[in-house]
């Protein structure tokens, strides 16, 4: 492969530290599988990106602007697809890089999809609900000629939810004239949405742990777990566990986090986060702040919170057996490195949290086909694809020596340009 040069390549505002890091870790490989030049070039880039202004008329009857972005990496492969959220670092980096990791996950996981992103930058939580639906609905407007079930298809990221999703459903199906429910997904039930959504993506980080705990040979009878991030992701995920006999020592959320070496009661956590809004204080269990948590000692590490957590700054210094990715690209690639090299396999993103998009795509099919499932149904088919995406990453990793994000990053993007190779470039 011919390297690309400084002087061929585009400058563009996306290139922030986020993106840069897609990008290297899409150039590693690249160079790894020998991927054609052209091919690699057009992949480096999203194919679009769009940046909106937002005016939303507060509760004081005050006007205030905000920004919002939708990104689409790829399209090869089917419509767009990807999460919106709202939160004061949303760039455009951050969602071109989060538009690209969508893309080789969605091709990972063998569905029909390209990689999208979006969001606004915002601090969601000084918001009124009245605020809140008249940002999002707004934001819909401006980016309506972007999204449709066969174009792009929007789905809950950080600080949004299934009613965020019901108003851009609703705000688009006014303008378009008529009800379309797969303009989205992640959406109530009641207006189309699929049982088993909300804990989806939870759920798939649980069945890469069981995986990655059987592959890798750990003998524990009860595998000790330390969940960083206790938000819906993390939440599912050390319930599922604790009900399979993991032992959860240490879970934190955006305030701190609790340690118990002999474990927690999750269901009992659950409903003491549900009283008292954070996991600190819970009862027979020890303060740790959130760098110390990442420090304990466990079988399986699972930070399930922001990106950039685990770093070469602290990477050296983690006590885990695996690493299981809940949260989108929270190890950075020195770190992945380092981490390699002392013998604890990473689990990528773009496998691990892939559970979401898989359900949010039973949740199109179901409703372009006006036909539903039962949640045992969708779980059923989330443990087939999962386990078969897990199954073929770690094989391929084994079989290649390989670090598991680059087997996941190989099969992604092989599938990909295979997809481009095939349709050619027109014109």
């Amino acid at each position: 492969m011919v390297a690309i040069s400084s002087v061929e390549r585009p400058t563009m505002e996306c290139e922030t530290e986020h993106f840069l890091m897609a990008q290297r870790q899409l150039d590693e490989i690249a160079l790894e599988m020998g991927l054609d030049r052209e091919l690699h070039e057009r992949l480096r880039y999203p194919k679009r990106a769009l940046i909106v202004t937002v005016p939303v008329r507060m509760d004081d009857g005050s006007v205030k602007t905000f920004t919002g972005y939708r990104v689409h990496h790829d399209v090869t492969l089917g419509p767009a697809k990807g999460g919106i959220r709202f939160h004061p670092e949303v760039n455009l980096g951050e969602v071109s890089c989060l538009a690209m990791l969508m893309t080789w996950k969605c091709a990972l996981m063998g569905l029909p999809y390209g990689g999208a992103k979006g969001g606004i930058r915002v601090e969601p939580w000084k918001l009124s609900a009245g605020e809140t639906e008249r940002l999002t609905r707004r934001y819909t407007s401006e980016i309506i000629n972007l999204i449709g079930p066969d174009k792009d298809i929007p789905a809950p990221d950080m600080y949004t939810n299934e009613q965020t999703m019901a108003w851009i459903m609703d705000t688009y199906s006014i303008n378009v004239g008529h009800t379309v429910p797969s303009v989205v997904t992640g959406k109530p039930v009641s207006i189309g949405g699929s049982f088993g959504r909300t804990e989806a993506t939870g759920r798939g980080v649980a069945y890469c742990v069981r995986r990655a705990v059987k592959h890798f040979g750990i003998k524990n009878e009860s595998p000790s777990v330390v969940v960083q991030g206790f938000g819906n992701v993390g939440s599912v995920t050390a319930n599922l566990l604790h009900q399979s006999g993991y032992k959860i020592v240490a879970v934190s959320d955006v305030y701190g986090g609790i340690h118990n070496p002999k474990g927690i009661d999750i269901p009992r956590l659950l409903a003491w986060l549900s009283e008292h809004g954070k996991v600190e204080g819970f009862p027979g269990t020890e303060i740790v702040t959130n760098k110390e948590l990442l420090e304990i000692e466990c079988d399986v590490l699972v930070p399930a919170a922001l990106g950039g957590v685990i770093t070469a700054a602290n990477a050296d210094k983690l006590n885990c057996k695996i690493i299981v990715e809940g949260a989108n690209g929270p190890t950075t690639p020195e770190a992945d490195m380092m981490l390699h090299d002392r013998g604890i396999p990473v689990i990528p993103d773009i496998l691990a949290n892939a559970g979401g998009v898989t359900v949010s795509y039973f949740e199109w099919v179901q409703g372009m086909m006006h036909l539903f499932w039962s949640e045992d149904e969708v779980n059923q088919r989330l443990e087939q694809i999962m386990g078969r995406a897990c199954d073929q990453v770690l094989e391929l990793a084994t079989k290649d020596k390989l670090r598991p994000r680059m087997a996941a990053l190989r099969i992604g993007v092989s599938r990909i340009a295979e997809a481009k190779r095939l349709r050619g470039l027109y014109p």
